[in-house]
């Protein structure tokens, strides 16, 4: 009785673990390196995690808004994968930089030329945007991940707020508010961190010199004091000698 208890609750237990190491929380995301201002550039990385066990992900599409296009997209060189950028007539033409913008890319792909991501894995898809619209708060992505076996997951779903996530949620890239001049904001960033960093590498010099120079002092304190201590000794014994002497010559 004991045992097939013992063996419900293995069964159960092991159910639980197999429940929460499931990937299936895990799906195509996209996040920027800092921040993505609206009315700027950013870089933002979309990130493919492989959720099965016994194929490769070997494709990576990726569709760009349509309702707020993106005149600038240049993705970076990816070890293993080509890259293909696809681009379209806009219905509506947008000014950028007092320039008047006609096509705007609509989809990355990326194909891999070797084993692509395989499973336990994923890969980053960095790649350069703007300008971001000054008119949205978030932009989404939808995306298509291709197996080696030729399944097809399409990551289409449009999360919306109040509700739960969907099976199949789109890339959502979150837009903050653009800095009071519109740029700099990455320099300034840069130049407090450039800064930081060597008040920092200061305070530590200062620090370990401090730590020196206390070390040197307590070394110092602690040999006058051995010194100190072997004169007594050397002294109490020389007495204590003529004494025993003393002692021997008059018995």
């Amino acid at each position: 009785m004991k045992a097939s208890r013992i063996a419900a609750a293995g069964a159960v237990a092991g159910a639980a673990v197999l429940a929460l190491s499931t990937p299936c929380f895990a799906h195509v995301s996209v996040q920027p390196e800092g921040e993505a201002a609206k009315g700027s550039y950013a870089v933002v990385n979309f990130k493919v995690p492989n959720e099965r066990d016994n194929a490769s992900t070997t494709k990576v599409e990726v569709n760009f808004p349509a309702d707020h296009p993106l005149a600038s997209v240049m993705p970076a060189p990816v070890e293993g994968w080509d890259i293909k950028v696809t681009k379209a007539r806009l219905n509506k033409p947008i000014e950028q930089h007092g320039k008047k913008i006609t096509e705007a890319v609509t989809k990355v792909t990326w194909t891999a030329d070797g084993d692509g991501i395989r499973p336990g894995f994923f890969q980053k898809f960095p790649v350069s945007v703007g300008t971001l619209p000054e008119d949205a708060d978030e932009l989404v992505f939808k995306a298509l991940q291709t197996y080696s076996n030729k399944e097809v997951v399409r990551w289409i779903e449009v999360p919306q707020k109040g509700q739960e996530e969907p099976d199949k949620p789109a890339p959502v890239l979150t837009l903050s508010e653009a800095a009071e001049d519109g740029h700099g904001a990455t320099d300034e960033k840069g130049d407090e961190a450039a800064d930081d960093a060597e008040s920092a590498q200061n305070a530590s010099a200062r620090t370990e010199a401090a730590s020196s120079d206390s070390d040197d002092s307590a070394t110092d304190t602690t040999a006058r004091v051995l010194g100190v201590v072997g004169i007594v000794v050397g002294a109490a014994g020389v007495a204590y000698g003529v004494l025993a002497g003393r002692r021997r010559t008059t018995a």
